[in-house]
C-alpha cells in the first residue's frame, strides 16, 4: 500500500508566514493539499461545512490571530466530537515555556517556532503520513 498524502489546513493571519509554509510544502509527496484559514473563526467554518476533508488532515495553527486564537481554537477543536481527534501543531513566533505548556495542556500534537522551525515541520509531515500509512495497513489487515 503506497503512502496517501496528507491534507493541511493552516491556521495563519500573516500572509510573510503563509508564503513560508506554502514554500516548504510545494511539490512535497506528504500533502495532498493546502487550504489556508486567517484565524481560528474561519477555520472553523471550514472545518464545520465540509470544505476540508477531515481524514488524514493537519492543523497546523498560529498561536496569536485576531477574532479567535490558535489556543481558543484548539480548545474548541477539543470539545467537539467530530473535530477532536484532528492533531493541531502549533506553528508560532512564541517561544515562551507558559504558552508551550498551554498549548500542550490544551491537547496540540506539536509546537514549533517559527521561522527556524520549517524544515522540522516538514520531517513532522513526512513522519506524520508515514504513521497514518501504518496505521491503515494495520486496520486493513486485522
Amino acid at each position: 500500500m503506497a503512502p496517501r498524502p496528507i491534507d493541511i489546513l493552516l491556521v495563519e493571519d500573516d500572509e510573510l508566514d503563509v508564503m513560508n509554509v506554502e514554500r516548504a510544502v510545494q511539490g512535497a509527496e506528504d500533502v495532498h493539499s493546502l487550504v489556508v484559514a486567517s484565524d481560528g473563526g474561519h477555520a472553523l467554518e471550514l472545518l464545520r461545512s465540509g470544505q476540508v476533508p477531515l481524514d488524514r488532515l493537519l492543523i497546523v495553527a498560529d498561536l496569536r490571530m485576531p477574532r479567535m486564537s490558535g489556543l481558543e481554537l484548539l480548545t474548541t477543536l477539543r470539545t467537539d466530537p467530530r473535530l477532536c481527534t484532528i492533531p493541531v501543531v502549533m506553528l508560532t513566533t512564541s517561544a515562551d515555556d507558559a504558552d508551550r505548556d498551554q498549548a500542550f495542556r490544551l491537547g496540540a500534537s506539536g509546537y514549533f517556532v517559527k521561522p527556524g522551525a520549517i524544515t522540522l515541520f516538514r520531517e513532522m509531515i513526512a513522519a506524520l503520513r508515514h504513521y497514518w500509512t501504518l496505521s491503515e495497513l494495520a486496520t486493513n489487515h486485522a
